[in-house]
């Protein structure tokens, strides 16, 4: 397949109304208000964003979105890089949870649930790993039993981003443990607003609590809130990653992130070290595999959009979205020098080089390790054997998980 350069050419129609859009719209840098403010703003700007026709890009009409192609995405994701828009507390529920409502929900939950989301009315979050259930998230141990027209959910969920200020969100918890453990799964929607669901916030080593455990005690939970088919959570939970996965491979940063070629370039030639030899070859380098994983997201927008979905090879892209920022880091110590680890407190830029390369080793574990991703792409996209999996066909209930032996549960 030729692959056609998105990011290069002559400017459309559509990309010249997303930029003047943007450019009297998008609202900057909301860091300085309070947490309560940002995400008023946050909600202003989804809600704007939707109605100017730029949310849901490629999503069908019918379910609220715009039903246009990957080339109208790509020219949105290339014009939003000229800005920081203030669209986090929505990529959960953009990137994940709604594809998979897309894909498999009922009519019903697509009306029910998609435009609001759309217009950052209500935001979503993604509840599958557990504290004994991270890269092996089919060992999960909630439960949830039918209980006359709902199900009753209890259990613990952890590194949930987003769950301090989430509406909704997609569990994942078993619901027949006499199957085996892969088989024994339903996803729901859960209402993180009732009553039993407990959020406690997890911070990380920049200071801040981008992600949480969430407790369920006795929480009820309608029988019409299942997503996909009971039994049927592995496969909803296959999906859901595979849309993590692309949606976390393909985001585009900024071009001001402080870990992007062109900061680095510019901070590389403020430190007056852009004509040092080995400087020059690693900025080069970072250059080129930049570029590399822009056509790489670029092929595969093209091939689903052409009908042949990313399944595996999202794993891909998220892999070398990780492997990149790691060479970015790199990249930044040799630019920076002492200044990436004692900065002058005036320098605001300092503060930002140093939150960015604190948070980007997360890139290697979030929405799987990097080690997970490549097993994936090694089985599943270049065909090498798998890996022996000897609790495959055995009742989950016999197997010795997490707490489960210790309970006496066996």
């Amino acid at each position: 397949m030729t692959v056609v350069d998105e990011t290069q050419g002559t400017t459309s129609e559509y990309r010249r109304a997303v930029r003047a859009w943007l450019a009297a719209n998008a609202p900057g840098s909301l860091a300085h208000l309070p947490p309560d403010e940002q995400l008023r703003r946050s909600r202003e700007f989804q809600a704007a964003l939707y109605d100017a026709g730029y949310a849901g890009i490629t999503w069908p009409e019918s379910v609220g979105g715009q039903g246009l192609g990957q080339a109208e995405q790509q020219a949105f994701s290339d014009e939003a890089a000229e800005h920081e828009l203030p669209l986090y507390p929505f990529m959960i529920g953009m990137g994940m949870c709604g594809p998979t409502v897309v894909d498999l929900g009922t009519d019903a939950q697509r009306d029910r649930y998609l435009r609001p989301l759309l217009r950052g009315e209500e935001i979503w979050c993604q509840l599958f790993s557990e504290p004994g259930a991270g890269s092996d998230v089919a060992s999960l141990q909630s439960r949830a039993v039918p209980d006359g027209d709902r199900w009753i959910l209890n259990g613990q969920k952890v590194w949930t981003t987003n769950a301090q200020f989430a509406d909704f969100g997609a569990v994942l918890a078993r619901t027949d443990p006499d199957r085996p453990k892969h088989g024994g799964l339903t996803m729901f929607v859960v209402d993180m607003h009732a009553p039993g669901v407990t959020v406690r916030p997890l911070k990380d080593m920049t200071g801040r609590s981008p992600f949480n455990e969430v407790y369920f005690d006795d929480v009820g939970i309608p029988a019409e809130n299942v997503l996909g088919e009971i039994g049927g959570g592995w496969h909803a939970a296959v999906t859901m990653l595979g849309h993590e996965r692309v949606s976390i491979g393909s985001a585009r940063r900024p071009r001001r992130s402080p870990l992007e070629f062109a900061s680095l370039a510019e901070r590389a030639r403020a430190a007056g070290v852009a004509d040092d030899p080995v400087v020059r070859d690693r900025l080069a380098e970072l250059y080129a595999h930049e570029r590399a994983l822009a056509l790489l997201n670029s092929r595969i927008r093209q091939e689903t959009a052409a009908g042949r979905p990313p399944g595996a090879r999202g794993s891909v892209l998220k892999l070398a979205g990780a492997l990149q920022l790691r060479r970015a880091i790199e990249v930044a110590g040799l630019v920076s020098g002492a200044d990436a680890v004692a900065w002058d407190p005036a320098d605001p830029a300092g503060d930002e080089l140093a939150l960015a390369i604190n948070a980007a080793p997360s890139s290697s574990i979030a929405g799987g390790t990097n080690e997970v991703q490549r097993n994936i792409i090694g089985e599943r996209v270049l065909g090498l054997p798998k890996e022996p999996q000897v609790d495959r066909d055995v009742p989950f209930r016999e197997l010795a998980v997490g707490t489960q032996r210790r309970e006496g549960t066996r």
